[in-house]
């Protein structure tokens, strides 16, 4: 969990910025899973939410200690806890034309991504849960998702075994295997 003292001051954070940005676009690069062309789940950790945070303060130039607090109860609920993989779910259209023809070919596809460890059974994920509303419009093009893993698939995949992710949706059927790091990575997120 990010405390106010996880953070870097403004000024010490735009010293560090050029030098930590690279650093999290790296790290994301060993958390992020292609689902098809347009579909991606970026798994979240407190190294991706500090950032977000720092960036947030940084853009919105927030400084009063209680709109800092705001900041972090808004982003900690997305960092993992040792038991779940908490991820942020997008749809990519580049070309605005075919976006909302395809969004609505995909309308309830966050409810159909699945994770699996091997050897146990596919899991789906919890969507929306820690906005205030509980539920964006159904074209919205990112969701937020928490995986609950139990202590048999978190101890497998500890071990090393393979972790596969899915969607089963109508317009969009997808299946494969993370590369190594990204299961080393989501591996280290569990207790």
């Amino acid at each position: 969990m990010l405390t106010q003292d996880s953070l870097c001051s403004r000024e010490h954070y735009a010293r560090l910025r050029t030098i930590f940005r690279a650093l999290v676009i790296e790290h994301k690069e060993e958390r992020r899973v292609s689902l098809g062309d347009h579909v991606v789940l970026c798994f979240e950790d407190d190294l991706t939410m500090l950032y977000q945070v720092q960036e947030t303060l940084r853009l919105e130039l927030v400084f009063a200690p209680e709109m800092i607090q705001d900041e972090l109860d808004r982003y900690n609920p997305l960092i993992p806890d040792g038991s779940n993989w908490k991820a942020t779910f997008m749809v990519e259209y580049v070309e605005e034309d075919g976006r909302r023809p395809a969004l609505m070919r995909l309308v309830g596809i966050e409810r159909c991504v699945w994770m699996q460890v091997e050897g146990c059974e596919a899991i789906r994920p919890k969507v929306n849960e820690d906005l205030e509303d509980g539920a964006p419009d159904c074209n919205a093009t990112v969701h937020f998702m928490r995986f609950e893993l139990t202590a048999a698939m978190a101890a497998m995949a500890k071990a090393g075994a393979p972790i596969f992710a899915g969607i089963d949706h109508p317009a969009c059927q997808a299946r494969t295997q993370v590369a190594e790091t990204v299961r080393a990575s989501l591996a280290g997120d569990l207790a």
